[in-house]
């Protein structure tokens, strides 16, 4: 049996690892930062966008695969897939846009959003 929406979701999710572990360096790099986040904002920034989507992804992944072995809708499913792979783009472009003390910028409220609703609905649609 083929997968192919777990498949294309992961191998985006890949993709966009290694995007967010290139910012990290580069920041790394810029700050001469071996380790920790030296208190530097865009450090924290490209850490954490890396971070959070290493966070997020394999669960997604493992419950996108697991619902697609069990024959559910393929449709839904990329809708689905679809939906978490913008959230994770708009987090990634949030975390790096300028922001207001105390107030996210909306593209990572959007991301944030996009993730939980995602992670609510293939866990609750694989417990069912």
């Amino acid at each position: 049996m083929t997968l192919p929406v777990t498949a294309f979701v992961g191998a985006i999710c890949a993709l966009l690892l290694l995007f967010t572990a290139m910012l990290t360096v580069r920041q790394r790099l810029r700050l001469k930062a071996a380790f920790g986040d030296h208190g530097d904002a865009k450090l924290i920034a490209a850490s954490r966008s890396h971070g959070n989507l290493a966070e997020h992804a394999p669960i997604l992944v493992i419950l996108l695969g697991l619902l697609e072995t069990a024959r559910a809708n393929h449709m839904a499913l990329m809708v689905i897939g679809a939906l978490f792979l913008i959230g994770r783009v708009a987090h990634i472009a949030g975390l790096h846009a300028p922001s207001v003390p105390g107030k996210a910028p909306v593209p990572r409220q959007i991301g944030v959003m996009a993730t939980w609703v995602t992670l609510l609905m293939l866990g609750g649609w694989t417990l069912w």
